[in-house]
């Protein structure tokens, strides 16, 4: 049976556009030492120019909107196409941050107290003291890469975060003093724990991309036990949302070693030297070896579906 070719889908329309077409390079690159590759630029919220879903199988590097939301999955589906990662449930559950939260602590995974809010109905800076304190983290409800994402230590700085929201929806939660984690799920699995230290001692979007900013240790070292308590979250929280495939998933780990899940990201960063590929390099996997673990699962159910349709 002749193997389908991998189909890079990159860009996309989000606000994180840029790192989605560094993502989609690198997979490309790696995935073409296993598989016929194509890179497929996504220009708008469509399906992109040359894709044919008899063809191909999938593999999404959007970020963000209409590509980490199920938005793009949508598309591919009622196309007839096969993709690899998580399906459209999934997708759109993770993309809302307090969805998620309320779906994992149903099953145990401890999450961070907060408050969801339009932009057109904001609680008072007196309010949000009154149910959470004035140290919080304020944040889109549905974007990623940390788009957005201010630290509140004090009353000023609670003023002045709410302020500068803009249209859409938002959440503020308490702030958890402790160590920032990532771990990488391939196939329901947790892979190796990375602690994040950015040198600002906030991880948002410029320590995440501007080289030198941030320190990672691969594997945490964090203790036996708490890595496996993060693992085992990590886990769980995967199977709660219904993912598949593989995800990234972060956590803030407290001082007496509660792994708080932060956010589940089903279509990460993905370049050689991105969180989930340090998470696998701690599990064994080089960046080609990943991914072609990750797109795997999505072959073989291009070949099952090619098989029945032959039948």
């Amino acid at each position: 049976m002749k193997a389908p070719v991998i189909a890079v889908f990159a860009g996309g329309t989000s606000s994180e556009r840029e790192v989605s077409s560094g993502s989609g390079t690198a997979c490309a690159l790696g995935l073409s030492r296993s598989f016929t590759t194509r890179l497929l630029p996504v220009v708008a919220d469509a399906l992109p120019e040359g894709y044919d879903p008899a063809l191909h199988v999938v593999f999404s590097t959007l970020h963000g909107t209409f590509g980490e939301d199920g938005g793009m999955q949508r598309l591919i589906e009622a196309a007839g196409g096969v993709y690899a990662g998580c399906g459209v449930d999934a997708s759109r559950l993770t993309m809302d941050k307090s969805e998620t939260k309320r779906t994992v602590a149903a099953l145990g995974v401890p999450v961070a107290d907060g408050l969801v809010f339009d932009a057109a109905s904001k609680p008072s800076p007196l309010d949000v003291e009154r149910t959470l304190g004035v140290r919080v983290v304020v944040k889109p409800n549905n974007e990623g890469s940390s788009v957005g994402l201010r630290i509140v230590g004090d009353r000023e700085g609670l003023a002045s975060a709410l302020a500068g929201v803009t249209p859409g929806r938002w959440i503020v939660e308490r702030r958890i003093d402790g160590t920032e984690l990532s771990v990488g799920v391939l196939g329901g699995r947790a892979m190796g724990v990375v602690e994040i230290r950015p040198n600002s001692g906030v991880y948002d979007y410029a320590s995440k991309y501007t080289k030198g900013t941030t320190e990672y240790l691969a594997p945490a070292p964090i203790g036996d036990a708490a890595t496996a308590a993060v693992k085992a979250a990590a886990e769980t929280a995967f199977s709660a949302c219904g993912c598949r495939d593989y995800a990234r998933i972060d956590f803030i780990l407290s001082p007496d070693g509660v792994p708080f899940l932060l956010e589940i990201n089903t279509l990460p960063g993905m370049k050689e030297t991105s969180l989930l590929p340090m998470s696998a390099r701690c599990a064994g996997l080089d960046f080609a070896a990943l991914v072609r673990e990750m797109v795997a699962p999505a072959v073989e159910r291009f070949r099952s579906g090619l098989a029945s349709r032959q039948t």
